[in-house]
């Protein structure tokens, strides 16, 4: 990954939010009256204490911190650029190996240019993206999955189809079913059960039913009256986006009169999944962009009502990551921290330490991409441009935290209820959920199990996320899980924990609409911009769409030189 002075930074498309959580509080109302929150818990309680009678040893269990060591993440916080020992020369420096690095990289070579290298972090390229393997399974460390792309997605549609993802049929885009999630997709735990679809339920005739109708018309009329689109700088900017983009996206809800717990809880679960942060963090744009970008929202009931189709795999988006890395492994340099880029006369010079030999190199070129965040950017850019300077003011990153439990056998599941699915979220929960390894892989004897937890945190746990010790951490997560899985604790053998300390740009009211940004992706000199950061908020669409433009761009510059 790039480097960057806290610790390191990641995961997945849409995810949840820090700090409020409407639905989670005493005396939320659901479907009846009663409060879902205490129903769930006091059923919780009866599972655990069963369990517990059942079996008096403590859980055992091993586990660890996974990731690179968190010194190479502070060394441009903490200190200055030495003097290089080495001197070498290229055409084009990428820095940073995310997906925006990657895809930056890929677009080169499939341009003819072939004199490059990209600088990377970590040990291994794939930011967000990277995965793992626990006992042979392979699991993801960060985002997990894809949507379908729209037809503004035309970057993204044109690497699926080459991947053989999509493929043309009679005219219609077809998507290869095997990488397509399968069914069971999304369950939620509720009322003391697992029900199917993340929707918290709703009585016909409810005020909470009325609720998300009321909803699904608002999103159908933005959707109509203002243009939408993944990736978001396909789509043109109105007034009224501004007026979204000004207030939160609570604000809106309360000026629409959508105040039901159940709906509130589900779009505050929607923003964290997608920016880290909830509805009260982030702008009344990113609320509606998450679903007027994609498809709608709609009632449970309601003949619209569909689940997204995604792609996934068990290792998650390290799937897509790989493939964009294999063909250009030769130009990649891991462990390569960048520590300065200067502009000078005839060029610029990267100055670069590498970490496996500790010697700091510095190479000459015609020209580099900073597929960074733009804080990092900041720090590493001699002489920040004046929108850098802008852009990085109004930054707002939200920590994340990914674990991976590997289970000595597959986790009870109740007589009653929906089965295990491959998204599986407690409602009110701090956490996002988990996702099962093995969902993909369709093995029937599979005994030995890997779930995937998330969780998005406040930026007040970012120093605490960076303790030495992951068994406080390893705790949280366990006992959340055992809320709905009150086996879960003796049946875990190892927890693998991998922590984010600036996973996801959160787009709080103001972020979208920022000049600096498009100040910044239309930058065409020496050194270029490539992140996600660019369109205010993390996914792989964004991030992959500013790595092919920023290549464009030094492409076009090479050419005319």
């Amino acid at each position: 990954m790039s480097p960057r002075p806290d610790v390191p930074a990641a995961p997945k498309g849409p995810l949840r939010r820090p700090g409020a959580n409407p639905a989670g509080r005493e005396g939320a109302e659901g479907t009846n009256g009663a409060s879902i929150s205490r129903r769930a818990a006091l059923a919780a309680g009866v599972g655990a204490l069963a369990v517990g009678c059942a079996r008096d040893e403590a859980p055992q269990y091993d586990g660890a911190w996974l990731g690179a060591s968190l010194l190479r993440g502070h060394r441009l916080r903490d200190g200055g650029a030495p003097e290089a020992a080495q001197r070498r020369r290229t055409d084009v420096i990428i820095a940073g190996g995310g997906i925006a690095g990657l895809a930056c990289a890929r677009a080169l070579a499939r341009a003819g240019i072939d004199d490059f290298v990209l600088l990377e972090l970590e040990d291994s390229v794939g930011g967000n993206s990277r995965g793992h393997a626990m006992a042979a399974s392979r699991c993801p460390l960060g985002a997990h999955y894809l949507p379908l792309p729209g037809p503004d997605a035309h970057a993204v549609r044109e690497l699926l189809f080459d991947l053989g993802l999509l493929r043309s049929t009679a005219g219609r885009t077809v998507a290869d079913e095997r990488h397509l999630c399968h069914s069971p997709q999304e369950r939620l735990f509720v009322d003391g059960a697992w029900h199917e679809g993340l929707v918290p339920p709703a009585a016909p005739g409810s005020r909470t039913l009325l609720q998300y109708r009321a909803f699904a018309r608002e999103v159908d009329g933005v959707q109509r009256t203002l243009a939408f689109a993944l990736p978001t700088h396909s789509a043109r900017w109105t007034d009224g986006h501004r007026a979204l983009d000004a207030i939160t996206f609570a604000q809106w809800l309360q000026q629409h009169a959508l105040d039901d717990a159940q709906l509130l809880w589900l779009l505050d679960y929607a923003c964290r999944d997608d920016y880290g942060a909830g509805l009260h963090d982030v702008s009344a744009w990113a609320g509606l962009h998450y679903f007027a970008s994609r498809h709608g929202f709609a009632a449970p009931g309601d003949d619209a009502a569909e689940r997204e189709p995604v792609f996934t795999w068990p290792e998650g988006n390290a799937w897509l990551a790989e493939r964009l890395a294999e063909p250009v492994r030769p130009r990649l340099r891991s462990a390569h921290t960048v520590l300065q880029v200067s502009e000078q006369r005839h060029g610029v010079q990267v100055l670069a330490l590498d970490e496996q030999h500790r010697q700091t190199v510095a190479w000459d070129v015609k020209a580099v991409v900073l597929a960074l965040p733009l804080f990092v950017a900041r720090r590493v850019l001699r002489t920040p441009m004046s929108a850098l300077d802008a852009a990085a003011q109004t930054l707002r990153h939200a920590p994340w935290l990914v674990a991976n439990l590997q289970l000595r056998a597959p986790l009870l599941e109740r007589a009653s209820g929906a089965p295990q699915a491959w998204d599986n979220v407690r409602y009110g929960s701090p956490s996002l959920g988990y996702v099962s390894a093995q969902h993909q892989s369709l093995r029937a004897d599979e005994q030995a199990t890997v779930l995937t937890a998330y969780w998005a945190l406040p930026t007040s746990e970012r120093n605490a996320l960076a303790a030495d010790d992951w068994r406080p951490w390893a705790q949280r997560v366990i006992d959340d899980l055992a809320v709905g899985h009150p086996d879960l604790p003796h049946k875990l053998q190892r927890i693998e924990l991998m922590r984010y300390g600036h996973a996801m740009r959160v787009p709080v009211p103001g972020a979208r609409g920022d000049p600096a940004l498009a100040a910044l992706a239309a930058a065409a000199g020496r050194v270029v911009f490539a992140h996600a950061d660019l369109s205010a908020y993390s996914v792989f669409e964004e991030a992959y769409t500013h790595g092919v433009r920023a290549a464009a761009s030094v492409v076009a510059a090479l050419r005319r030189r």
